[in-house]
């Protein structure tokens, strides 16, 4: 079996956690990892904030796997378009990392609410902008581009105050004290996916997926799916100011979906808890809501 992955640390941590799984579950595989150069990662300058963006890390591996170059993809299911790349299903979600956002400065202890007025705050994400906008509009919100690496250099370098990336990717880095608070899910709800693995297959390869298999987590899949769900049903691409996260609690799934402006001016946020048998119904009907309370009017301003 060979593993397609991209090539950014990141990216090889999980690729090769993956790899450490397949193989603790079947003494007779033979798996590798091969790293497929993805033109996104290439480019280092141009902004992927154009919240019409969509797949643009996941494109040439999931070619590299429709053409039998490769067995399996690993993606960061947060890159994953909501509609899957024809002749190929996501077989496998593994259990989620952390699915919060993390406020990264160079002082340990701070908070968003904390950081001085007009400090710079960098991300390459509409989502994230619009929710620190709404919560301190005296911030200057800037793009930032890179792997996690880059990004905690320029931060060191003076570039900005603060930047904001995933508790998830930090933790697998081993960087959690990197990580000067969590931003709870009051302050930021997050991306789609964010924290969970996507595993990919062909779809007629069944010799791989039932190697994959055991790696299945049916909470994390329940709770992404309503998330990729709700992403579906408001239209919006993987940068678009949507956030959503739903989570599995003594069999009730929690459910909450955003949509807001990019300046923070509106923000459109609902909840709702229901069965896991009807997860993705109920996901869809939360993205209603926020629709017809104004979701639908901030995306169409964007396109």
């Amino acid at each position: 079996m060979i593993i397609g992955t991209r090539g950014s640390k990141l990216a090889l941590v999980q690729a090769n956690w993956v790899r450490k799984q397949i193989l603790a579950h079947s003494d007779r595989a033979v798996v590798t990892v091969k790293v497929i150069k993805v033109a996104a990662d290439a480019d280092a300058e141009t902004s992927v904030r154009n919240a019409g963006v969509r797949g643009i890390f996941v494109k040439e591996i999931d070619d590299a796997l429709v053409a039998g170059v490769i067995d399996v993809a690993v993606h960061s299911l947060k890159d994953v378009p909501s509609r899957v790349r024809d002749g190929t299903e996501i077989g496998v979600i593994p259990p989620r990392e952390d699915a919060r956002d993390a406020l990264v400065t160079r002082t340990p202890g701070t908070t968003l609410r904390t950081l001085p007025k007009g400090a710079m705050v960098g991300t390459g994400s509409l989502r994230r902008q619009a929710q620190i906008l709404a919560l301190r509009p005296d911030l200057k919100v800037t793009d930032i581009r890179g792997n996690v690496d880059t990004r905690l250099q320029k931060l060191q370098d003076g570039r900005y105050d603060a930047i904001i990336l995933a508790c998830a990717g930090l933790a697998r880095l081993g960087l959690q004290d990197r990580i000067s608070s969590p931003l709870g899910l009051d302050e930021m709800v997050p991306a789609p996916g964010q924290g969970a693995l996507a595993v990919a297959t062909r779809r007629a390869d069944t010799a791989s997926a039932k190697l994959i298999a055991p790696l299945h987590h049916r909470p994390t899949a329940l709770a992404v799916a309503a998330e990729r769900a709700f992403l579906a049903r408001v239209g919006g691409g993987c940068n678009s100011p949507i956030g959503v996260h739903a989570a599995l609690d003594r069999g009730v799934l929690r459910i909450e979906g955003l949509v807001a402006s990019p300046d923070g001016t509106s923000v459109i946020r609902e909840a709702t808890a229901h069965g896991p048998h009807a997860a993705e119904e109920a996901a869809e009907a939360l993205a209603d809501r926020i629709l017809q309370r104004g979701g639908r009017a901030i995306l169409q301003s964007l396109r």
